[in-house]
């Protein structure tokens, strides 16, 4: 997967769900402060930055370091070291659901922004930092 040059604007401009459309733009400046970079799209996903993964089965490619969509039911938040990498502080965030790798929250003002941008902050710092080489569900490890 690679990104594309498709406006981020344009997409956050394009969803219709209004709660989803104000959580986007929370999570553009949330994600902008905690990756320190600006986001691209990534077909359907808002990514910021980039990761290279590794798996033992020789599957290797390249994904969003950090990222976001907004579905219909709820924001999916990607975390690309997996939710158990942050278990702790996901049982102080609020109301949430989560994935192998994904964190889905229906409403952001219900959730503790602070705690959010820890999160991605780890989680981002994580994988930037070598070559990943294990998928979420598989507990996520990189190689410096």
């Amino acid at each position: 997967m690679e990104p594309s040059d498709n406006s981020v604007e344009d997409f956050v401009d394009a969803i219709t769900h209004k709660k989803r459309r104000r959580d986007a733009a929370t999570l553009l400046d949330l994600m902008r402060e905690a990756t320190g970079v600006e986001p691209n799209m990534w077909g359907s996903i808002v990514g910021f930055g980039k990761y290279e993964y590794r798996y033992a089965s020789g599957r290797e490619g390249t994904a969003p370091a950090a990222g976001f969509s907004p579905r219909t039911s709820a924001t999916t938040i990607y975390l690309a070291d997996g939710v158990g990498a942050h278990s702790g502080p996901l049982e102080e965030l609020g109301p949430h659901t989560i994935g192998a790798g994904c964190l889905y929250v229906k409403d952001l003002e219900a959730v503790d922004l602070e705690i959010l941008r820890e999160i991605v902050t780890k989680s981002y710092e994580t994988v930037t930092k070598g070559t990943f080489t294990q998928r979420a569900r598989d507990g996520g490890t990189s190689d410096s």
